[in-house]
C-alpha cells in the first residue's frame, strides 16, 4: 500500500501530458451554399427572393454551386425599391415561364469580379438564353462603375453583396426586363396563291365547235363570197 501513494501523482501528470499533446478537434466544416439565405441577411431582397423561390430557380442555383464538377455564378439582384419602380401588375402580367426568364436572365453561367467587367465581351451570356436574340445583355463601364443595358432598362450596380470563388452577387438599382417581354414578333408571311392549273391541250387547240382561230376562218369565208360573186358576173356576162 505505502508503493501505491507516490505512484498515484506520477499517474495523474502522465495523464495530463497525454491529453494536452492531442490534437484540437477540427472546425465543423461550412454548409453548403445557399443563395436566398445570403440575400435574406443582407436584407432589402424579399421580392427577389420570393421569385427565386417560386420559380424553382433557386433550387437550381444552390444545386450548381455545391456541385463540384458545375462552374460558378454572377447573379444582379434587385431590391424591393427596384421592383416597386415597375408599372403597376407588370410583374404579375407575366406568365409563369416568362418569370422563369425573368429570374434567370439576372444570372450569369459564370463568375465575374468588378474589374473583370472591364474586359467582358458584350453581350453576356445568361441563364435565361443565349448572348444573341431575345435576351441581350451589355455592360459598360466607368471608372468603378459598372452599368447594364438589355435594351430595356438600364441599370447601375450598385453595391457588391457577396463574392467568393464559385458566386458572385451584386445589387442592381433595376430589374433587368428582357427585350423579348416587349416586342411583337412579326408577323408569318401570307401563303402564296396557287398558281392557274395549265390550260389544256384541248383548251389550248380549241373545241371541236369553235375553230383555233376564228379571224382565219372568217377571212375565209369572205374570200369565198367574193370568188363565186365573181364567177357568176362572168356568167352572165357571156350567155
Amino acid at each position: 500500500m505505502k508503493l501505491l501513494f507516490p505512484t498515484f501523482p506520477l499517474l495523474l501528470l502522465f495523464i495530463s501530458s497525454t491529453t494536452a499533446q492531442s490534437p484540437a478537434a477540427s472546425p465543423a466544416p461550412p454548409g453548403p451554399t445557399n443563395v436566398t439565405a445570403i440575400l435574406e441577411k443582407a436584407g432589402q431582397f424579399t421580392t427577389f427572393i420570393r421569385l427565386l423561390q417560386n420559380t424553382k430557380v433557386a433550387d437550381q442555383i444552390n444545386t450548381q454551386l455545391n456541385n463540384s464538377n458545375q462552374g460558378g455564378l454572377t447573379i444582379f439582384a434587385p431590391t424591393d425599391s427596384s421592383f416597386s419602380n415597375l408599372k403597376p401588375g407588370m410583374l404579375n402580367s407575366f406568365s409563369d415561364q416568362q418569370k422563369v426568364e425573368l429570374i434567370q436572365f439576372h444570372v450569369l453561367p459564370t463568375v465575374f469580379s468588378p474589374s473583370q467587367f472591364q474586359t467582358a465581351s458584350n453581350p453576356l451570356r445568361t441563364q435565361a438564353g443565349g448572348s444573341q436574340g431575345s435576351f441581350p445583355l451589355n455592360v459598360t463601364t466607368s471608372g468603378n462603375q459598372v452599368n447594364i443595358t438589355t435594351g430595356v432598362t438600364n441599370a447601375t450596380v450598385a453595391n457588391t453583396i457577396y463574392t467568393d470563388s464559385q458566386l458572385a452577387v451584386y445589387q442592381v438599382d433595376q430589374v433587368l426586363l428582357p427585350l423579348s417581354f416587349f416586342t411583337t414578333p412579326a408577323p408569318a408571311p401570307a401563303p402564296s396563291k396557287p398558281k392557274k392549273a395549265a390550260r389544256s391541250a384541248d383548251s389550248q387547240s380549241g373545241s371541236d365547235d369553235t375553230p383555233a382561230d376564228s379571224s382565219g376562218a372568217i377571212f375565209l369565208s369572205k374570200k369565198t363570197v367574193h370568188i363565186t360573186a365573181f364567177v357568176m358576173l362572168v356568167l352572165a356576162t357571156f350567155p
